[in-house]
């Protein structure tokens, strides 16, 4: 695979950079404190083609190639993880599944809306009870003519309080994976609600919410795949989105490794900039290293989703592999700063919170590892 960037790569990477630059640094530490980000990202997001990135322009997107929004995500990532997830949710979860499994008609009435920033996407799958079980969720959607009827509780929903279409995954029948259908559901429905989800370690600024479905009737027409194909449909969207969590992780590893670099040259002990001695050069080696193997799974990733190839495996290996990186990043970088790492005048520590979710989200790193390992073994751990 040729993963030379072209000058249409480093042109995108550029806006991307600027845009972090101008219109989320300076705002990162108020957001993190206040716990929230100002909505105003989302159409900003939007009028830079972000939001509808790797979305055709037949559906109102930019149509980037996966590697073009690898990139974009990377640099939302060292900026703010909190911003990143607006789009990996919006545009990995939601948008390609909707582009992946709609009919003609949903993708051209949902799509463009997403792309504009006129709509929001949030990714409804994990609930108090079902994480990496996700399979044993019991959201329930009972058939009633033309509609369903709705109800359940949604948990750690990213964009939760923001978007308005969920894509919600509920029981229409037997327990197991084959009973699981998906749904476009409008969050102004009646019985629709949310309750924001506050004090958390990290993504602090992020949008996150508990959504509680009291009896919402959904029409047939929005579901999304056919009935009971919806654990399929689940699955396939986290495909798409760890390669977006994977590219954020590998943006908070880039963003340690450059804040600790800088700061090592700068800070000096024992007569000198601690940049010189051993063993901090150490912690930056081990830093660059793994954060460029981390780009390098992720780029294979978006290679192959480009050629139109199946990918599971491989954004498993991407997710499981930055995610960690991303974490022991950070953590090197707080040792580096010392105390000033633990303060957020300085971005690592920020930078540690961000990354710890990462393991735990979109499938933690045992569960990535047992996909690994059933690839290798042919055995399935989860059964």
């Amino acid at each position: 695979m040729d993963f030379t960037l072209s000058a249409e790569h480093h042109a995108i990477r550029d806006a991307a950079r600027a845009f972090v630059a101008g219109e989320v640094l300076p705002y990162v530490r108020d957001w993190d404190r206040d716990e929230e980000i100002d909505r105003a990202i989302v159409g900003k997001l939007a009028g830079i083609g972000f939001l509808g990135g790797p979305i055709p322009e037949a559906y109102g997107g930019s149509g980037l190639d996966n590697l073009s929004y690898c990139l974009i995500v990377e640099e939302l990532g060292k900026g703010d993880s909190s911003v990143r997830g607006v789009i990996s949710v919006n545009v990995g979860l939601v948008g390609k599944t909707i582009l992946k499994w709609g009919t003609e008609d949903q993708k051209k009435e949902w799509l463009p809306a997403l792309c504009s920033g006129e709509a929001l996407g949030c990714y409804a799958l994990t609930e108090p009870g079902a994480g990496s079980d996700a399979a044993a969720l019991t959201t329930k959607a009972v058939r009633d003519g033309d509609s369903w009827v709705m109800s359940g509780t949604k948990m750690f929903i990213t964009n939760g309080g923001w978007a308005t279409h969920a894509l919600v995954f509920a029981r229409t029948g037997e327990p197991g994976p084959r009973g699981i259908t998906c749904f476009v559901v409008d969050t102004s429905t009646e019985g629709f609600s949310t309750t924001p989800v506050k004090g958390k370690l990290g993504l602090r600024a992020q949008d996150t919410a508990e959504l509680i479905l009291d009896a919402v009737r959904v029409p047939d027409g929005n579901r999304l795949g056919d009935e009971g194909a919806g654990f399929k449909v689940a699955m396939s969207a986290l495909d798409t989105g760890r390669m977006s969590l994977a590219s954020g992780c590998v943006g908070i590893a880039q963003g340690c490794l450059e804040a600790s670099v800088a700061y090592a040259k700068e800070r000096e002990a024992f007569g000198g900039p601690i940049a010189r001695y051993q063993l901090i050069q150490e912690l930056l080696a081990d830093m660059a290293v793994e954060t460029e193997a981390a780009r390098l799974l992720v780029w294979k990733v978006a290679a192959m989703a480009d050629a139109g190839e199946k990918h599971t495996l491989e954004s498993s290996h991407a997710k499981y592999f930055a995610s960690e990186v991303a974490v022991r990043a950070a953590n090197s970088a707080v040792q580096i700063f010392g105390g000033y790492g633990y303060i957020d005048e300085y971005p690592v520590g920020k930078y540690l919170r961000d990354a710890r979710v990462t393991t735990l989200y979109e499938g933690t790193s045992q569960i990535q590892k047992l996909i690994i390992g059933r690839a290798l073994t042919g055995e399935s751990a989860f059964s």
